[in-house]
């Protein structure tokens, strides 16, 4: 997959485009829908397949008070639209000076002078551009004026029709409720977090069970705090099921500021300090809880794992 970042002139000079629109954050299942879409109509009409996205979420930018934690960063989210096998991503650097174009004018500096776009695929709640002021009908609109057509479709609903349908709130809704497998499910994927293993107060060292200490990034979405099971990839891609705690561990702090994330790779010694975790969230096991002692939590723990093995088939 071509990435696009000068959109001053077109990178394919007299071929078109068929494009997508959007933050993709997560690219879930709802996107992937979308970007099926492109691809086909792009391989009909003899185009380039494009997906236009940005370097930050636009909400960072236009409301920080208020913007969602992120599903994927910038990085996983790349490599999840590499895989839909899109030509091309094209990534808007949305600062604040970006957050003052208008929708018109996005349209016409980035839809039609430099992606010369023949079919814009979005969904039909789709908004853009200053204060949202760009929707569907305004693309129509322009579409007219510059020879391009406007496909809008419907959110993709989750696979068993129960509740809302698959949209990146949705699965944040999800994992706040620490419905993993829900998410998952929206997500064609476990949800993963990254971050690099940090040195932590090896408590779970010394009480037998030593864990790797994944530092995620604030602006990342974690699931609500609780035990899980799940998988452990490490940088070249060798993978351990592990038991994850996420949490505050009140057993041992009453008033810990944030949470934590540890993994316990299962039938694994050897050290991780300073390497890239990835860590995917498979199974919801327990809620996070104070224990009376040591011998409890310990206790606990044991079954945590024996847990982990039978929901991962470890």
């Amino acid at each position: 997959m071509q990435v696009i970042t000068d959109l001053s002139e077109s990178p394919w000079p007299g071929q078109r485009s068929v494009i997508t629109i959007g933050a993709y954050d997560g690219v879930h299942l709802g996107h992937r829908a979308v970007i099926d879409d492109v691809r086909r109509i792009a391989s009909e009409q003899g185009c380039r397949s494009v997906v236009v996205t940005f370097d930050r979420h636009p909400a960072s930018v236009v409301r920080p008070e208020s913007a969602p934690n992120l599903l994927t960063d910038l990085d996983q989210k790349l490599e999840l639209l590499t895989e839909t096998g899109v030509d091309a991503t094209v990534l808007v650097r949305f600062d604040e000076q970006q957050s003052f174009e208008s929708a018109t004018d996005f349209v016409e500096r980035v839809l039609v002078r430099c992606l010369a776009t023949r079919t814009i695929v979005v969904g039909e709640d789709f908004h853009f551009g200053r204060q949202r002021s760009g929707n569907v009908g305004l693309l129509r609109e322009l579409g007219a004026i510059h020879d391009f057509e406007v496909s809008p479709r419907e959110l993709v609903a989750r696979a068993d029709g129960v509740g809302e349908p698959i949209s990146s709130t949705a699965i944040r809704r999800a994992l706040a409720g620490g419905q993993v497998e829900l998410a998952a499910e929206m997500l064609g994927r476990p949800f993963e977090a990254r971050g690099p293993v940090v040195h932590g107060d090896e408590r779970g060292r010394l009480l037998g069970f030593p864990t790797a200490n994944v530092e995620v990034p604030n602006k990342v979405c974690l699931p609500a705090d609780g035990v899980y099971a799940g998988t452990y990839v490490r940088a070249g891609g060798e993978t351990h099921a592990c038991a994850i705690n996420l949490g505050r561990r009140p057993t041992f702090y009453e008033h810990a500021d944030h949470s934590l994330l540890e993994a316990h790779l299962l039938d694994f010694n050897g050290e991780l300090y300073g390497e890239a975790a990835h860590v995917r969230f498979s199974n919801f096991l327990r809620s996070e809880r104070k224990f009376d002692g040591i011998d409890s939590l310990v206790t606990q723990l044991k079954q945590d794992i024996e847990n982990a093995r039978a929901a991962t088939g470890t």
